[in-house]
């Protein structure tokens, strides 16, 4: 019997994902996989970047989900440690160790078991992120302050708002005032829409379940000694988390490898300009322009794709075979698709002018703040985020016992001022946000640089998303393409979210499932969220 040829556009964790569980027990006796990527990396945002020795995480990957078998397939490709890291080993920091698993110091295929510890720096002043209550964030914010946010909370329990744009559904959990503080202009700077015109659907899928009431369960159970185990609780509250010795882009690498071994077939540098219909309605086939410039022909029985929805739809729209056009209302939706897109700056220095101040023992003379991330939320400032790679991993720096590696994180559109920005006009313009915000003294104190832009990193839910529920009910009507991942269904999915959508895509391959509704009902309110 022929093997049902598959080709798979994108390799990032979606695509890469989907061709893993073809492939895997003997599935290239069934199943001839080809894996079309139009970087030369894998991993898509999930990638890692290396720069003279040192690495960046594009965005912060946390690996983490309430989904066993995602968490099993992690650490089935990265086995998890069996032995304390460089730096817990160094500051007699305790992890839960895996019986007979591998020693980071001496092995590199190895997943750590890392603390979460992100934290809001608001008005030069470090808050717990989500926000507690603990006596220190009282005192940071002031006996007025912390009177209005009360009785603003207060009023939120007995005035609901609808909850039919963002800015509500905020209010309603945290009261005005708070919403003021951490959310407002935050949120404004991440998607350059103020919350009021943003749907409700990007808070239920992101912070669903964060509240002060959590805040207050929280606070209880710690203070009655009840632990929270992983893959417990709600989204934004783990307190631990895994990750690869060098980052997402290994785990993504490392899969890669296994797929090629199975008997996939990657082509980099492939990046997909049409796609052809039949003259019944499926997909014939893919044209993609290969490293030289020239374009191929790649046909096949059934289509994975993680590619933008957007380009998705010029593609179809471009192929010279179409046995019809899109219909221009489809065409309208898709071009009108929101994105946000992304630029993070790296820099090394040699200490940060902030001092630690928790009781979290961290590497560096004088000790480095804790943080994995740290919230801007200050609105005079454009940063969004900033990491501190030491303490993702100790691996990510070269020299981590004297150098902080950071990563200043930015939010904008594709072809907008800040995205134009030569290398070094922009490097300069987050290295006076860093004196201005007082984390480093001068920029006498960097060591090295380097920027990295990303389009489409964030898909948005304004626009023509509103409409978005007739550009999928079109798009399923080709019998053989399956949308998956982030960007190839236009939705705010974390890592792991992508990973399942290429799941129930492979199940539906593989059992001849017609009804697609299993791989969009991923990362909904009815489905994924619900506590274990």
């Amino acid at each position: 019997m022929a093997k049902k040829r598959i080709v798979i556009i994108g390799g990032g964790p979606a695509g890469l994902t989907a061709a893993y569980e073809l492939l895997k027990d003997n599935g290239s006796e069934q199943f001839d996989v080809t894996v079309l990527e139009a970087s030369g990396e894998f991993g898509g945002i999930s990638r890692t970047v290396r720069h003279n020795g040192n690495r960046m995480d594009i965005g912060g990957h946390r690996f983490f989900s309430k989904d066993d078998r995602v968490m099993n397939w992690w650490k089935t490709i990265l086995p998890l440690q069996g032995a304390p890291s460089y730096d817990d080993k160094k500051l007699n920091r305790a992890h839960d160790m895996e019986p007979s698993g591998p020693d980071p110091e001496k092995t590199d295929e190895v997943m750590l078991k890392r603390h979460r510890v992100s934290r809001i720096y608001w008005h030069g002043k470090f808050f717990d992120y989500p926000v507690s209550l603990k006596p220190q964030t009282l005192k940071n914010m002031g006996f007025i302050q912390t009177m209005k946010v009360g009785f603003s909370y207060l009023k939120s329990l007995v005035h609901k708002l609808p909850e039919d744009n963002l800015e509500n559904f905020y209010i309603n959990r945290f009261g005005k005032a708070l919403y003021g503080m951490f959310f407002e202009g935050y949120t404004e700077k991440l998607w350059g829409r103020h919350p009021s015109v943003i749907s409700a659907d990007w808070g239920s899928q992101r912070v669903k379940g964060i509240s002060i009431m959590a805040v207050l369960k929280d606070a209880w159970n710690k203070l009655i000694g009840k632990e929270k185990k992983a893959g417990e609780g709600e989204t934004s509250l783990i307190e631990e988390f895994w990750y690869p010795k060098y980052g997402p882009g290994q785990l993504w690498e490392t899969v890669a490898k296994h797929d090629e071994e199975f008997g996939a077939h990657i082509v980099k540098h492939a990046e997909v300009v049409k796609i052809n219909e039949t003259s019944d309605g499926h997909i014939a086939s893919v044209v993609y322009r290969d490293a030289d410039g020239a374009e191929q022909t790649l046909s096949g029985d059934e289509f994975i794709s993680s590619m933008p929805v957007k380009d998705l739809v010029d593609s179809i729209a471009d192929g010279n075979q179409a046995a019809q056009p899109v219909p221009a209302g489809m065409k309208q939706i898709a071009d009108g698709l929101p994105y946000r897109d992304f630029v993070t700056v790296g820099f090394l220095v040699d200490h940060l002018n902030l001092k630690n101040e928790t009781d979290i023992p961290t590497l560096g003379n004088p000790p480095i703040v804790p943080d994995c991330w740290i919230y801007v939320q200050d609105t005079s400032v454009k940063v969004g985020r900033i990491q501190v790679f030491n303490n993702w991993s100790p691996y990510l720096v070269k020299d981590v016992d004297n150098k902080v590696w950071i990563g200043l994180e930015y939010f904008c559109n594709e072809g907008d001022d800040f995205w134009n920005m030569s290398d070094a006009e922009c490097i300069d313009f987050a290295a006076n946000e860093l004196v201005k915000m007082g984390i480093i003294a001068s920029k006498n104190d960097i060591q090295d640089a380097h920027r990295e832009r990303v389009k489409k990193a964030y898909p948005a839910y304004f626009d023509t998303w509103y409409q978005i529920d007739d550009l999928v009910k079109w798009l399923d009507s080709f019998g053989n393409l399956y949308c998956v991942g982030r960007n190839g269904q236009h939705r705010y999915n974390n890592m792991d979210h992508s990973m399942v959508t290429a799941f129930e895509a492979v199940d539906n391959i593989k059992s001849g499932r017609v009804d697609k509704k299993n791989v969009w009902n991923v990362n909904t309110d009815k489905g994924y969220h619900e506590e274990k």
